[in-house]
């Protein structure tokens, strides 16, 4: 039994307001909620940061500063299932780049999946996928004596606070070299009838990945949440930029999760929050970036200026 979820959800449930942790999302039910929630229609920041990735590969390419023949390591935070990244990976292995790709992710099973993929996609590709904390994979390549792009796609920056966000970016360029690139892809202020449905779409796929978690927590913890007495209530803040996401009980109930030996009461119209999903202007990642080593040198757009890839560069 994974302790560390253990820990969380007995910290998360027994604060007030109640909260859990986005990363538990991922297990192979999660994996798959979490791809289908990539390709619905209302979800525009994957086909948003895709346009960029196929239709300006070139441009992101020679952002990355990468001299003739210069060997370099592309490493890609929370890999996922690689869509947007296989157009830059054929695009590089087009023109004969000479680079390793490695893949660092959290749930084994998605790095399973896209190596599987790319083995068969672009056979000549030099894979090498990492499981793990981003920090302690970053750790073990930096003593490598060779360039390095990172690429944290997604705008998964935008799970974290901005203070964390700046915490977080500071840590992973403590990790890297002067002169290494970071592809930070960020999704942009925008007007809730825009973000509102790609976070409540009307197939409910991401009630069903936010709803998940309980079930996992039913697997794994045994514990014993009635899972139609929950729904996911989402809201977003056109004025603060942030979308949030919790899950809310419909009525007064009381849960034992057995695992930790303990209930826990939920009120009606309780919300348990579960995520959140920041959105950037310049202003704000200049602020997140301010106490870092990185230096904006190029912003790509995708044509409705609804994502930006920020290409930042280690100054020291």
């Amino acid at each position: 039994m994974n302790e560390q979820f253990k820990n969380d959800v007995l910290e998360g449930l027994s604060s007030n307001p109640k909260f859990l942790s986005s990363k538990y999302f991922y297990d192979k039910i999660g994996d798959d909620l979490f791809v289908q929630i990539m390709n619905m229609p209302e979800y525009y920041l994957t086909n948003s940061e895709f346009e960029i990735f196929s239709k300006k590969t070139d441009e992101l390419i020679n952002s990355f500063g990468i001299e003739d023949n210069e060997k370099f390591e592309l490493i890609e935070l929370g890999a996922g299932d690689g869509t947007k990244t296989k157009e830059l990976l054929k695009a590089l292995v087009h023109k004969g780049a000479d680079f390793s790709y490695l893949p660092v992710d959290i749930s084994q099973n998605a790095l399973n999946l896209l190596n599987a993929d790319l083995q068969e996609e672009i056979p000549s590709l030099k894979v090498k996928v990492r499981q793990g904390d981003y920090f302690e994979v970053l750790s073990k390549f930096k003593a490598v004596d060779v360039k390095k792009v990172v690429l944290f796609l997604g705008s998964n920056i935008g799970n974290l606070k901005d203070e964390k966000s700046a915490e977080f970016l500071y840590q992973l360029g403590g990790n890297l070299n002067k002169g290494d690139i970071l592809v930070l892809g960020v999704d942009l202020i925008k007007s809730v009838d825009i973000i509102g449905p790609a976070y409540n779409d009307a197939q409910g796929i991401t009630a069903k990945f936010n709803i998940n978690l309980l079930h996992r927590m039913n697997a794994e913890l045994g514990a014993n949440f009635d899972l139609g007495e929950f729904k996911h209530a989402p809201h977003y803040d056109e004025e603060e930029g942030i979308a949030k996401s919790y899950i809310e009980s419909l009525s007064d109930q009381e849960v034992e999760i057995s695992a930790l030996d303990k209930s826990f009461i939920f009120k009606e119209g309780e919300k348990i929050h579960m995520e959140i999903s920041r959105k950037y202007n310049d202003e704000i990642i200049s602020k997140i970036l301010r106490d870092t080593d990185f230096k904006v040198i190029s912003k790509i757009l995708d044509s409705r200026e609804y994502f930006a890839d920020y290409i930042l560069r280690k100054e020291a």
